[in-house]
C-alpha cells in the first residue's frame, strides 16, 4: 500500500467489486504514489528485503514476460540496490581487521561502486600500489534473511500439506535448498574460494577471465578482489562501440555455460547482466561468485542425455530418460509420455532464439510433467534459474543465435567422453592405482565369500531408499494423527466442562477460563495437525 501497489490487486477481476470500498479505507485518504508502475514494484522489492530483490534480478532478464517499464525498473535491481552508509562499511572493514583501514588500504572510498542486496563493493588500492575492490556484506543481513526464509518454511510446510501438487513440486525441499544457498552467499571466505576454483577452471581457456583473490585481506565478511576493467553486458550501446563481434559472444557465452556445468560441475549460478562484463578484446569477465552450483554425476548424465536426445529430437529417449532417473514414477506409459514431450518442443526446432521463449517452454513442460505426476528435482532449481538468465542474455545480445547448433557438438563430444571408449580408457587410468592396491586381496575375499556360501553363513542386507522414505511418511501422517486425536480429546473435554459447569458448578472450578483454555488448544492442534489426503 505504501508504494501504491494495490492498484495492481484492485485491476485483478476477483477484487473490482471492491474497489470503491477500499478506496474509502483510511489509507487511502492521503496522498497516494503518483511514480510509475514498474518504479513503485522495484521499490517494494527492494523494501522487502533480499531474497525479494534477488527474485526481481533474475525476472529482470526476461524481457519476453514482462511489460517493458517494469523490466527496466528491475534491471536496476542487478547493480543499484540503495547502498547503505559508506561510515558503517568503514567500520565492519575495520572491524575485521582490528585496525584502523588506513593501515589496511593506501585509500579506500567510502562511496560504494556498486550495491546489491547482500554486500556492497567499495573501490581501494593496496600499499604496494594495486587497485582493488572490497565487498563489504550488509550490516543485520543475516537476521533479516533468517526472517523471510522462516516466512518462507511456514508457506512451503502448508503448501506441502495441503495443496493438491504439494508432494510434486516439494516446495519445502526447494526452500531448505535455497536456504542452505542464500547463507552460503554471505560468507565471503566461501565466495573467495569459489571465484578461486573458477579461475583455475578457466586458467587455459581464453573464454572467460575471473578477477585474482587477495586472501591475506580476505575475511568471512570482507572480501577483497582485483579491480577489473570491461563493459557491463547489459550496455549493448558500449559494445558495439568498442566493436565487440555479437555473435561470437552469444556463442561463447554457451560454450562458457555448458563447459561449466558438465565439464567442470562447478557453475556460476547467478550469472544477470550486472555480474556480467566485456573486455575491449571480446573476453567475458565474471564477478560475484556467491552463488555457484554443482550437480551429482547421475543428474549431470541424465542431463546431458536429455539435452542430447533433445536436439536428436529423439523423445522417446527423453521419455525413457525420466522414467530411469525417477523423475516420473516408474510405472509411468513411455508412448503417451512420449508424445507429449514431442507436442510441446517440436514446434520450437529450428527457429532462432528470438522466436522461442523458454519460459513459455517450461510453462508447457510442467503443465506436461503435471499430467505425468513429475516430481520437482530441487538440486536443478540452480540450474533452471540460470538457464533462463541465459535465455535473457542472449536475447539482448544475438537473437538470431542458433542455441542447438551452437550447443549439439558440445554434448556429442561429452558424451564420447563419458561413455564411449575414451571413458573407459579414461577411467582405467584413473583407477590403476587403486586396482593395483586391491587385486593381490581379491583371491582371498573370492574364497571368503564362496566358503560362506556353502556352510549357509552369507548373509544379504538389503535396504531401498524406497521403503524408508515410505516409513517416515508413515510415521510422520501417524504423529499427525494421533495429535490431532488429542486435539479433537481437548475440545470435546472442553464440551463436557461447560455442561458440568452448568449442571453442577462446585465440581469444575474456573469453568471458563478452563473451557476457553481446552477448547482453544484443542482447536490450534487440530488446524495445525489435521491429516493431508495423502495421509
Amino acid at each position: 500500500m505504501r508504494n501504491g501497489l494495490d492498484d495492481i490487486i484492485l485491476a485483478t477481476h476477483l477484487f473490482r467489486p471492491a474497489r470503491l470500498a477500499m478506496r474509502l479505507m483510511p489509507w487511502n485518504w492521503g496522498h497516494r504514489s503518483t511514480a510509475p508502475r514498474g518504479e513503485r514494484v522495484r521499490r517494494a522489492l527492494e523494501e522487502l528485503g533480499p531474497i525479494f530483490v534477488k527474485f526481481g534480478q533474475i525476472v529482470s532478464t526476461r524481457r519476453d514476460l514482462l511489460p517493458d517499464d517494469i523490466a527496466v525498473e528491475l534491471a536496476k535491481l542487478q547493480d543499484s540496490v540503495p547502498p547503505f552508509p559508506g561510515d558503517e562499511a568503514r567500520a565492519i572493514v575495520e572491524r575485521a581487521y582490528r585496525k584502523p583501514v588506513t593501515e589496511v588500504f593506501a585509500t579506500f572510498d567510502e562511496t560504494p561502486l556498486a550495491s546489491a542486496s547482500i554486500a556492497q563493493v567499495h573501490a581501494a588500492q593496496l600499499h604496494d600500489g594495486r587497485q582493488v575492490i572490497v565487498k563489504v556484506v550488509r550490516p543485520g543481513i543475516e537476521k533479516q534473511i533468517r526472517r523471510d526464509i522462516d516466512l518462507l518454511y511456514t508457506i512451503a510446510d502448508l503448501a506441502a500439506r495441503y495443496w493438491p501438487d504439494g508432494r510434486r513440486l516439494r516446495p519445502v525441499e526447494v526452500v531448505a535448498d535455497y536456504e542452505k544457498t542464500i547463507f552460503n552467499e554471505l560468507d565471503m571466505m566461501r565466495e573467495a574460494a569459489n571465484a578461486a576454483q573458477l579461475k583455475r577452471n578457466f586458467t587455459a581457456s581464453p573464454l572467460l577471465y575471473v578477477p585474482e583473490v587477495h586472501w591475506p585481506y580476505t575475511r568471512p565478511d570482507v572480501l577483497v578482489m582485483e579491480r577489473i576493467a570491461g563493459i557491463p553486458i547489459s550496455n549493448i550501446e558500449g559494445l558495439r562501440a568498442a566493436g565487440i563481434d555479437f555473435q561470437k559472444l552469444a556463442e561463447s557465452g554457451v560454450q562458457i555455460f555448458f563447459h561449466q556445468v558438465f565439464v567442470d560441475n562447478f557453475f556460476h549460478a547467478d550469472m544477470h547482466p550486472g555480474n556480467i562484463f566485456v573486455s575491449k578484446q571480446g573476453q567475458y569477465i565474471a564477478v560475484d561468485f556467491g552463488i555457484m552450483g554443482t550437480l551429482m554425476p547421475e543428474d549431470q548424465r541424465y542431463l546431458a542425455e536429455n539435452f542430447l536426445a533433445f536436439f536428436n529430437r529423439d523423445y522417446r529417449r527423453v521419455a525413457e530418460l525420466h522414467v530411469e532417473s525417477g523423475w516420473v514414477p516408474s510405472g509411468t506409459r513411455i508412448d503417451e509420455f512420449e508424445s507429449a514431450i514431442r507436442s510441446v518442443c517440436d514446434p520450437i526446432f529450428e527457429r532462432p532464439l528470438k522466436d522461442i521463449s523458454f519460459g513459455l517452454l517450461l510453462v508447457r513442460l510442467f503443465q506436461t510433467a503435471r499430467q505425468f505426476n513429475m516430481e520437482v528435482q530441487p538440486q536443478l532449481v540452480l540450474l533452471e534459474k540460470t538457464l533462463l538468465n541465459i535465455e535473457g542474455l542472449g536475447r539482448q545480445l544475438y537473437p538470431d543465435l542458433d542455441l542447438w547448433k551452437t550447443a549439439k557438438p558440445f554434448f556429442e563430444r561429452w558424451m564420447d567422453e563419458q561413455i564411449g571408449m575414451r571413458a573407459v580408457l579414461k577411467s582405467l587410468r584413473d583407477n590403476a592405482p587403486r586396482l593395483a592396491q586391491a587385486l593381490p586381496h581379491l583371491p582371498l575375499l573370492l574364497h571368503d565369500v564362496l566358503n560362506k556360501a556353502q556352510h549357509g553363513k552369507l548373509e544379504i542386507q538389503w535396504r531401498a531408499p524406497e521403503l524408508e522414505k515410505l516409513r517416515d511418511e508413515i510415521r510422520t501422517a501417524n504423529r499427525r494423527t494421533y495429535i490431532a486425536i488429542i486435539g479433537g480429546a481437548c475440545i470435546i473435554g472442553a464440551a463436557l466442562i461447560k455442561g458440568l459447569d452448568g449442571y453442577a458448578p462446585s465440581m469444575v472450578g474456573n469453568a471458563p477460563m478452563l473451557t476457553w483454555l481446552l477448547a482453544g488448544l484443542g482447536a490450534w492442534l487440530v488446524i495445525s495437525h489435521w491429516p493431508t489426503k495423502e495421509d
